[in-house]
């Protein structure tokens, strides 16, 4: 086999050149293409459903009482009853809270409409309607201790009247009818992996969904688990193993729920939905291969939102600004990139004629 002259030498010394640049430009491709997505997921974040809105300590304030108010329509459950006994704060009920059912180790953490945030009304009604009104009302516990104090059964497997959750109730002339949710935070499985770095609220890290060219599906906006907001509270509400609400409670509740803006992009992602999807328009996929139709029903019971301060539209004109800007740099890297695929493929086809 005969040496290569020195002429193929140095078509082998460009081919490898275009090689290593169509590398290089293909990595900056796919660098402007995740600053892109990660600016549109901020955009759809602070883009309210109604486009304009303030925020301020009272309306947060109104949004909570609102919230309690939805959960004491619901004369004959057990979170109404909890709800009740907190707004009595009497002598009676606070001690027979704190002997019982106190937010220590063992006892209540709270109702799940009343752990989180959603900064759009539109996304917490959907997501509302996504987990149902049972799970909304679910009380949450630290422990199974927490949980078998709630409720006492004589030999029988009948429940005692007069104690638990059923005796307070019983102590203020309320009760509790039918069966009620009651979820055990130190028994979930806690998501494993790590957390959005600098980011107060502990995001999880989840990695973007990808559909088989390899690209994030266009419309994405975010995972369920990560659009719901905790106050201090209950980011320091943590189990034994130091797990907080959004690995445990919510990631149970919501696993890799995805959102995106319209059912139109939600149906092109199928190929990367593996637990389910949400869109803005009322889309609703329960998981893979289960669809939900029909009409839009709203909860009563949804978590408050916190309505976008009017200051966002000057940062939301700016996010999109730069939208534009990194598009427009991609656009130029992607027609630079097809040029060196071009030179790529003539110096291939010279090296081929010269052998």
């Amino acid at each position: 086999m005969s040496r290569p002259n020195h002429h193929q030498q140095q078509i082998n010394l460009e081919i490898k050149r275009h090689e290593d640049n169509i590398k290089f430009l293909q990595s900056e491709i796919n660098r402007l293409s995740e600053s892109i997505l990660d600016l549109q997921v901020s955009l759809g974040k602070h883009l309210p459903a109604n486009g304009t809105g303030t925020t301020n300590e009272s309306s947060t304030t109104l949004a909570e009482k609102d919230e309690t108010e939805q959960i004491l329509r619901h004369e004959k459950s057990a979170a109404s009853l909890l709800c009740r006994l907190n707004l009595l704060k009497s002598p009676h009920t606070t001690q027979a809270l704190n002997l019982a059912l106190t937010k220590d180790v063992l006892g209540i953490v709270g109702i799940v409409a009343t752990l989180g945030r959603v900064d759009d009304d539109n996304l917490s009604r959907l997501l509302s309607e996504y987990l149902g009104l049972e799970t909304m009302l679910a009380i949450v516990c630290r422990t199974y201790e927490g949980v078998k104090v709630l409720e006492k059964y004589d030999a029988d497997g009948t429940i005692i009247s007069t104690a638990g959750i059923h005796g307070l109730g019983s102590s203020i002339g309320k009760s509790i009818k039918g069966r009620f949710l009651v979820i055990c935070l130190e028994d979930l499985s806690p998501y494993v992996g790590g957390f959005v770095a600098d980011d107060p609220q502990r995001k999880l890290s989840l990695p973007k969904p990808k559909l088989p060219n390899g690209e994030c599906p266009p419309g994405f906006l975010d995972y369920a688990v990560n659009t719901i907001n905790l106050d201090d509270k209950n980011l320091d509400c943590l189990t034994s193993g130091g797990h907080g609400l959004r690995e445990t409670l919510f990631y149970s509740l919501f696993s890799r729920l995805q959102i995106y803006r319209t059912r139109a992009e939600m149906r092109l992602a199928l190929p990367c939905i593996n637990d389910g999807a949400l869109s803005l328009d009322g889309g609703v996929i329960k998981k893979s291969g289960v669809f939900i139709l029909g009409s839009r029903k709203d909860i009563e019971v949804k978590f408050p939102a916190t309505s976008v301060e009017s200051s966002m539209s000057a940062k939301y004109l700016e996010t999109e600004d730069m939208i534009k800007k990194l598009k427009w740099e991609r656009s130029h890297v992607t027609e630079d990139m097809q040029r060196e695929q071009e030179l790529l493929d003539f110096a291939k086809t010279n090296f081929t004629r010269q052998v």
